[in-house]
């Protein structure tokens, strides 16, 4: 794989894909997280992909699975966190949590030959029980290109946050 002009384009999988290309996924993807379609969210995902939060302290070079982390799914773990949050017994999200995203400064960058890098800055503002929080950071995740479109297979949110203040919950996907 290539990195062309910039970060504008990768080329993969044989193909060219544009960083408006990646936009839109990622801003389809906040969408469908602000309306808690998680099953919607679960098809941008190919089977055997990961979901990882690592903790606040986490430092580039150290592995999530390590060192700890707030989420830390394989593909059975992701399927069974989409299934509790859709159920009435995700107390914690019951009535859901009112979420809106905001995506910027999307980078591409080469992996491999059938896989290519995503960075991107993320603001997600959550109101819950009289209580309205802003969760800042970043993404760093691996997107395959399929017939059906791109598809993550890795999915990791990387919280800027020096901690998570007192009572702060991750009950909802970052």
């Amino acid at each position: 794989m290539t990195t062309i002009g910039g970060s504008g384009t990768v080329r993969c999988a044989g193909r060219t894909i544009t960083r408006p290309e990646v936009e839109d996924f990622l801003y389809a993807e906040a969408d469908i997280l602000d309306h808690w379609d998680y099953d919607g969210w679960l098809t941008l995902f190919e089977p055997g992909a990961r979901y990882e939060i690592p903790t606040t302290d986490h430092r580039p070079g150290w592995s999530p699975h390590e060192t700890g982390s707030f989420v830390d799914d394989d593909w059975d773990l992701l399927r069974a966190r989409v299934k509790r949050l859709k159920s009435r017994k995700a107390h914690a999200e019951n009535p859901h949590s009112r979420t809106h995203r905001l995506v910027s400064n999307v980078r591409l960058s080469e992996d491999t030959a059938d896989s290519f890098r995503v960075a991107a800055s993320f603001v997600v503002h959550r109101a819950r029980d009289g209580h309205f929080d802003a969760y800042v950071g970043w993404y760093d995740h691996l997107l395959v290109p399929t017939d059906d479109g791109l598809r993550f297979r890795l999915r990791r949110s990387v919280l800027g946050h020096e901690s998570l203040a007192a009572g702060a919950r991750l009950s909802f996907i970052l």
